[in-house]
This record gives structure tokens, sequence and C-alpha cells, in this order.
């Protein structure tokens, strides 16, 4: 397996993708009943993906802009990502027991990011052993009173109950997880989106949880501290795992290998392509933003992202 790279970044804080901003994205709220955006679909047997808004998080939204995900087993309940507050993670407990009422064993963190990690409290309250990447709980750790500042200031009174909670355990590459007739095999692949990225193998039931790993409606979000090189090579690992399984990416709707495949590794490979050609012809860091992106379009958060996205593949790539 490839050799990890921690990245760091003096822009990590304002930049995450978890992190919220005060710059709210006008979506209509799926499921007003409940903080959640939208009510958790059936994924597999015993699989279920609440799913988020794919435009930024807002107060309309609550925080609820990222995939959360539980599986059921005869054991009891793992819940995937954590809920961007102390309500969050309670409104998916109550679809929870809505199908179960049995114990939340294990919570596993995405990566270290707000939406992943800020509704720890809850869980543990629960008593749920909380998991992440060890590179994951550094981001966590970095940035906790941030993304507490942050999903008050933005969501207001639905951050209440909201408490910073520290992970129970961390690995490196992978961890096996019994839930009772199925085994959630998590697994960190390598560098992608942000440091500490991991998916979450459900053989048992032909799924696979990408995590941050995998975008497909809106477009991805190069950081600081992402490694889109890195990104590329990991994915060829994922694909191993992804390529014939139900995929519950990070953000969006439910999918398969091919739409995923599509909107991150071909954006990447595409995105490498172009930055390389404007290099060697010359060109400097501000033609990037003009490199023709009109194929991707289509996905939400374009217009905020694609500019960005450039810039900063140039950027990292120019003294390659």
């Amino acid at each position: 397996m490839k050799r990890r790279r921690f990245l760091t970044s003096l822009g990590l804080i304002a930049a995450l993708p978890g992190l919220i901003s005060t710059q709210a994205f006008a979506q209509s709220d799926k499921y007003p009943s409940s903080l959640l955006y939208s009510q958790p679909v059936k994924v597999a047997e015993g699989v279920y993906a609440a799913i988020g808004a794919t435009q930024g998080p807002s107060y309309e939204n609550s925080g609820h802009n990222n995939n959360m995900v539980f599986v059921i087993g005869e054991r009891g309940v793992l819940v995937f990502n954590a809920g961007a507050s102390y309500l969050v993670a309670k409104a998916l407990h109550d679809e929870i027991k809505k199908h179960t009422n049995k114990p939340i064993l294990y919570m596993v963190a995405e990566n270290g990011d707000l939406h992943a990690t800020t509704g720890n409290h809850y869980w543990k309250q629960q008593g749920a052993e909380l998991i992440a990447h060890q590179d994951a709980v550094r981001v966590f750790e970095t940035n906790k009173h941030a993304y507490l500042e942050s999903t008050t200031r933005v969501t207001r009174e639905k951050a209440d109950g909201t408490k910073m909670v520290s992970f129970d355990r961390t690995f490196d590459s992978s961890l096996d997880l019994d839930l009772g007739g199925i085994t959630a095999q998590v697994r960190w692949l390598g560098s992608a989106h942000v440091p500490g990225d991991i998916s979450i193998i459900l053989a048992e039931r032909n799924v696979v949880l990408a995590g941050d790993i995998a975008f497909h409606e809106r477009l991805l979000n190069v950081l600081p501290e992402t490694d889109t090189l890195g990104w590329v090579q990991t994915w060829q690992e994922f694909a191993k795992l992804a390529r014939d399984k139900i995929i519950v990416p990070g953000h969006g709707s439910v999918t398969r290998f091919e739409q995923v495949n599509r909107y991150t590794h071909d954006y990447l490979v595409y995105m490498h392509q172009q930055v390389r050609e404007l290099i060697e012809q010359g060109g400097g860091l501000a033609d990037a933003s003009k490199i023709d992106q009109t194929q991707f379009s289509h996905l939400n958060t374009f217009e905020e992202l694609a500019a960005i996205n450039a810039s900063r593949i140039f950027a990292a790539l120019e003294f390659e």
C-alpha cells in the first residue's frame, strides 16, 4: 500500500468541506418533520442511508449536507458519520428506532470533517464506540473548537446540546467490526479528499460506503490539503473493492461505480491533463480558471468550486 501522507495547511480550518460557513445555498428540505435533510432510504437488507443536501450547509438543512448511514446486524448497529450536531445525530437515531431497538455498537467517521464528527457526543451517550482513522482524529482535534463555533453560528438553536467529544479508537489501514451476521470492513485505501478518508465494505450486502473518496451529484472540491495525484492512485484500490457493488457516496444519492468513476476519477484525470497542457504552453495560475470544465457544469456546487479546483490543481502540479 502506498505511503500515507498527512497533509497540513494554514488554510485548513477555513477550507474543510465539513466546516460550516455563513454562505448558504438554497435547496428545499425534503423531510420537514426532521432535522435530517431527507428520510433514510433502504440500500440493502439492514442498510439505510440518510442522504444529505448536495449544497453547502445552512440553517435550512440543519448542517445535514453529507450522507449518514446505519447498518443493522444481529448484535447491534453501526452508524457511519456522527452528524453536524447533537440534534442531527438524535434525528438519525430516531429513524434507527423505527427499524430496530438493538444497541448502537459503533460510530465510524468517514474522515475528520465537521459533519462526520460534531455529533460524537450524542453517540457516546448511547454507548457507541467512536472510531476514526488516526489522521482523521488529528484533523478533528485541530479543528473541533472551530467546528462547534461554526455549527452554532449557522444552525443556531439546532446546535443545542452539541459538545465536542473525542474518539475512542483509531486505526492505521484496516479494521473489521462484527455486527453479527455482517462484518463492516473499515479500510483506509490511501490519500484522497482529506486526510483520513475511509470506506466501509459490507460484503454480505454487496454495498460499499465510500465516504468522501467518491463523488457524483456535486462537484468534488479540491482543498489545500487534498492530494489529487494520490487520490487517482487510491482510486485503483477503491475500484477493486467497489466496481460491482452498490455505492453510498459521501454526498449524493445511492449509485453505481460507473457514476462515481466518471465524476471522481475521470474528473481528476481530465483536470490533471488540462493543467499539464496549460503548464507546457507557458500558462500561469491566472489561466487555470479558464480551463473548460463545461462537461461537469450540471453538477451541484460547480459554480462555486470549478475555478478554485483548477487553481489548486495547478498549484500542486506546477513544480512536479
